[in-house]
Order: structure tokens, then sequence, then C-alpha cells
């Protein structure tokens, strides 16, 4: 039973149709939620609060018993780990973190105002949902694969951004001691100029401070394409992966399907990349492809696209 509750709340397991009825559930639960949470800002909607409260009440107690079952079952998700170990890591894990500080101001912290922020982690439940898609796949691959370019670009816009406010507060600060009144008041004008947003609250009036400006403004034109052409690249590259254009790439595509007897029958993707250095891309199951997570589990008739380290085939 444990096992076939666990195959039931995994997110995306298309092939299994309680699990796709769970993955509808979860969906509008969490957009009943977030839904509640917006309209109870609106003070028209006052009278309607006993309603949302119902509704906030069902809703977080079931997010509570979906976590509750992921932890119990949480030795399924890490079959490598005990059932004490693997409680652990999913409570560590993105995908506990997100749960529990979902369920956990409501419940325990909603008197405190600092906690009540939390809240808003219902969100990220969206990502739990879209975190199976090809989509979502292709974007967190290419952030994770550029992280040090898109590091070191932040970083330098990160240090334009300082020099600009040290630079406009010498310029500025005689003329308007009250908006420039140190170094780091300029921050917020220099955010908003490098990033090329431009709210115009505060702006320089002197001479040598617009001239500046300017300088700075094209500068920040150009800091802010740099992570820009970096993920738009990354973007060129994976596709280039998934569709085999490249042919030293393509030499090493292999589509395997999985029977009975295969050896990566139940395990995920992250254990055939560490065992056999394969890295499943692409899955047909059911009349359905999709781009697989790290947490998909391989099984028995399903058609996988791999691609191939060194052109070794295994599995």
């Amino acid at each position: 039973m444990k096992k076939r509750i666990f195959d039931i709340i995994q997110i995306s397991n298309t092939s299994d149709k309680p699990s796709a009825i769970f993955d509808v559930i979860l969906v509008i639960m969490i957009f009943a939620n977030i839904t509640v949470m917006f309209a109870e800002t609106f003070d028209v909607l006052q009278p309607c609060s006993r309603v949302f409260d119902v509704i906030e009440v069902i809703t977080l107690t079931f997010f509570a018993a979906e976590y509750a079952l992921r932890l119990w079952t949480a030795e399924y998700l890490y079959p490598d780990l005990d059932r004490r170990h693997a409680m652990i890591r999913f409570i560590f894990s993105f995908d506990g973190m997100v749960c529990l500080l979902t369920i956990l101001p409501f419940y325990f912290l909603s008197g405190f105002v600092a906690f009540r922020m939390l809240r808003v982690v219902r969100i990220l439940h969206l990502f739990r949902i879209n975190a199976s898609t090809d989509s979502f796949n292709v974007i967190v691959s290419v952030i994770f694969e550029k992280k040090n370019q898109i590091l070191s670009s932040l970083f330098i816009i990160l240090i334009l951004m300082m020099a600009s406010s040290l630079c406009m507060y010498s310029a500025e600060h005689d003329a308007q001691p009250e908006v420039f009144a140190n170094a780091f008041s300029g921050i917020w004008w220099s955010a908003a100029t490098v990033l090329t947003v431009g709210y115009g609250d505060i702006y320089p009036v002197t001479l040598v401070g617009k001239i500046m400006g300017i300088v700075i403004a094209f500068l920040g034109t150009g800091a802010v394409a740099v992570p820009t052409g970096i993920i738009s690249a990354g973007f060129v590259e994976q596709y280039t992966k998934v569709t085999g254009t490249d042919d030293p790439f393509a030499a090493s595509l292999q589509n395997l399907v999985i029977d009975i007897d295969s050896a990566w029958l139940g395990l995920t993707a992250r254990q055939v990349e560490e065992r056999y250095q394969e890295a499943i891309l692409l899955v047909r199951r059911n009349e359905v492809t999709f781009r697989p997570g790290v947490e998909y589990n391989v099984s028995a008739g399903d058609v996988i696209q791999v691609y191939t380290q060194g052109n070794r085939r295994k599995g």
C-alpha cells in the first residue's frame, strides 16, 4: 500500500490515472489557496472572510496530508537510503522545505507577523507542478550549466552599481544633500539606471551628474545584456543537444526500450547518470513524450532517449 501511495503522489506520472487525478486536485488546491491569499487583501471582500477561512483550512489540511504522505514514503524516493535517512533527506530537500514552509505558519506561527510572509511560499507549490515539464527542465539545466558565467556577470553589474552610486554621491551631494546623503544613498538610483528601469524618482541635477548618468546608463545597457546573452546561448546549446543537430553529439544519442529485464528498471534518472554515465533526455510513455526530471523513475515499456558519454551503452 505504501508503494502504491508513493506512485500516486508522484507529480506528472501520466501513466497512472490516479496519479494524474491527484495532480489535478493538487493544482486546484494550490490555485484555490493562492486565490484566497489575494482575495483577503481586498476590503470589499471582507464579508466573505469566513468562506476564505474555510477554503484555507481545507487547502492547508490537504497540503499537510500530502507532506505527511511524502515523508512516509520517502524511502521509495531515495531507495539507496534507509528509512530514517530518506525522511531526513526529504525534509531538507527543496520539495520538502516548500511543503513544510507552506503549512508551518498556518498551524504554528500565524501569530507572528514576520512568519506570515512565509505564506507567499505557497506559490512555490506551482514550481513543483511545473518542475516535471520539458520547458522548466530546459530552463533549470541552462541556469545550472551557465551558473559560473551568470554569477560573474551579476558580480560585474553589482560592482558597476556600487561605483556609479559612489560617483553620483560625489557629483550630487552638495546640490541634493537630502537625496544623496551618503555613498549608499545612490544605490536605488544606480539600480534603476544600471538595470535600465528608470523610475525617475531620484535623478541628477548638476551638469557633471547628468553626464555621469548618461555614461552609466549606456554601461548598464551593455552589462545587463551580458547575462541575457549567456542564457540565450545556453538555450541554443541545450536545443542542439536535445535535437541532436550537432553531429558529434548525435553519434552519442540512443533510443532504448525498457523491458522487465532491464537493469535500469525502477532507477531514477539521477541514479542512471551516476551509475552508468547516461543522461536521460526524453521519455516516451503511453504516447506521451516528456523531458524527465532527476527523480523520474524508469518503468517497463518506456522508450527513452539517452546521451551516452564516450559512445558507451550500458543497461
